[in-house]
């Protein structure tokens, strides 16, 4: 097993082989457990799961390792991650835990932890947990616990917090709901129909093994389809644990995270809400959001891709809207975490309220042609150790001339180099992306 166990969103792998198996599973109870009576903590944690196969095992594994350091633990069920960021913040747990992998596959599954603020913990604190687990793992025995039973009223404590955010009813809006048979297929229908809208639900019937399955925020065909067949006013799409968000127009246009900041940033700066008239995306937000931003007014400052990273500079810098192009979109006001039951409330509210479609709300934002190559290689060199490569990056930087980007990176959790170009010409973006590619390939492929 690699002795490296958070990645950039916590723990994952496939689940019931290492570090999923149960024998590390109950380490990480007995590490976090012990991590929490160092730091004083003496209320309980909370532990939700979304809809995998896998979860009711992990989620009991792990509250046996936090008991066994005197830690006490309640069971949400089956709930969204900013759902357990909320709870855990409003109800001062002493930790939020969070058993998914998000828009895997359900073979796979994760453990996601929050402090009692409800942030996700920072780098550090994590690895001092990670280094407890590997100390303690040669002498962990995993009790065998198969599920916990789940207290009802925390998910409802949780749809009560986002409908008070609302002032404009959603009433006359027909939408459809794409749950991604994850983690919001019993709670974003509810949601919006007592937020006012007509709902039709899809893929809103987990079995344990089809989150993700050709459905949610990774596939929107069926939520397009379903928008354009049924004449609805939008629709949304959830991943598995429903941290992001998906949009569809009337028109069956997508409407990513970056169309969403735009939308949000317009309003917020509107409403003289938009604290330094900034936004905090990531390096792979599309250029034609910073340009279209910058039109407004509006700063946009650049992080590493995790929405955790969003927050911290958000934090770091006073803003109140931040987000990924993948649909994690953070409004501080309301959320520590990406939520996308919110951000699609948020969307839909001023739609509502402004009686403008998607369409209209996203006019202005020109997305620019980009391309992402994979490419897998054999050991993580330094980027600017590289000559023939930065001489392919400096190649592209400079036949754009300023309108475009390239970046390259290495995967976190994959032996992978990414290879992104975005710029005004397709047939030039993947010239240069193949390009810097095979330069990639030559040195460490």
């Amino acid at each position: 097993m690699s002795k490296r166990l958070f990645g950039t969103d916590g723990i994952r792998g496939v689940a019931g082989e290492p570090p999923l198996d149960r024998r590390t599973v109950h380490a990480v109870g007995l590490a976090l457990g012990k991590r929490m009576r160092e730091l004083g903590v003496e209320s309980s944690a909370l532990i939700g799961t979304d809809t995998r196969e896998s979860g009711p095992w992990i989620a009991a594994e792990l509250a046996a390792g936090l008991q066994a350091q005197g830690v006490g633990s309640r069971f949400a069920g089956v709930v969204t991650t900013p759902g357990v960021a909320f709870l855990t913040r409003s109800d001062t747990f002493g930790a939020g835990i969070m058993i998914s992998a998000s828009h895997n596959p359900f073979q796979d599954n994760g453990i996601k932890v929050f402090a009692t603020s409800g942030f996700k913990l920072p780098d550090a604190e994590e690895h001092l947990i990670e280094e407890e687990i590997f100390r303690i793992l040669p002498g962990v025995t995993p009790s065998g616990a198969e599920r916990l039973d789940p207290d009802p009223g925390l998910d409802r404590e949780y749809l009560d917090h986002l409908l008070a955010s609302l002032q404009t009813p959603l009433k006359g809006l027909k939408l459809v709901i794409d749950c991604g048979n994850g983690a919001a297929s019993h709670l974003a229908p509810d949601l919006f129909r007592r937020a006012g809208a007509e709902v039709i639900a899809i893929s809103d019937r987990p079995d344990g093994r089809n989150i993700n399955l050709h459905c949610g925020a990774l596939h929107v065909e069926d939520l397009r389809r379903e928008v354009l067949a049924t004449g609805a006013d939008g629709g949304v799409a959830f991943d598995g644990d429903a941290d992001r968000a998906i949009l569809a127009a009337a028109s069956g246009k997508i409407v990513d995270g970056d169309h969403v900041l735009l939308i949000a940033a317009r309003q917020l700066k509107a409403q003289g809400h938009l604290a330094g008239n900034l936004v905090v995306a990531t390096v792979m937000s599309n250029l034609g959001l910073e340009r279209a931003l910058h039109a407004e007014g509006i700063a946009m400052l650049r992080t590493p891709v995790g929405d955790k990273y969003v927050l911290e500079e958000m934090e770091r810098r006073g803003a109140v809207l931040g987000g990924e192009q993948s649909g994690h979109v953070i409004f501080r006001e309301y959320a520590t975490t990406g939520d996308g039951m919110l951000t699609a409330l948020r969307v839909f509210e001023i739609a509502a309220a402004s009686a403008k479609s998607l369409d209209e709300l996203t006019m202005g934002l020109e997305i620019y042609p980009q391309k992402l190559v994979n490419v897998r290689v054999r050991e993580r060199r330094p980027i600017e150790r590289m000559a023939a490569v930065n001489a392919a990056i400096a190649a592209c930087e400079k036949a754009f001339d300023g309108f475009g980007r390239v970046l390259v990176r290495f995967s976190g959790t994959e032996p992978l180099a990414r290879v992104m170009v975005e710029g005004p010409d397709l047939q030039r973006v993947e010239e240069f992306s193949l390009r810097i590619a095979d330069a990639i390939r030559a040195e460490i492929g």
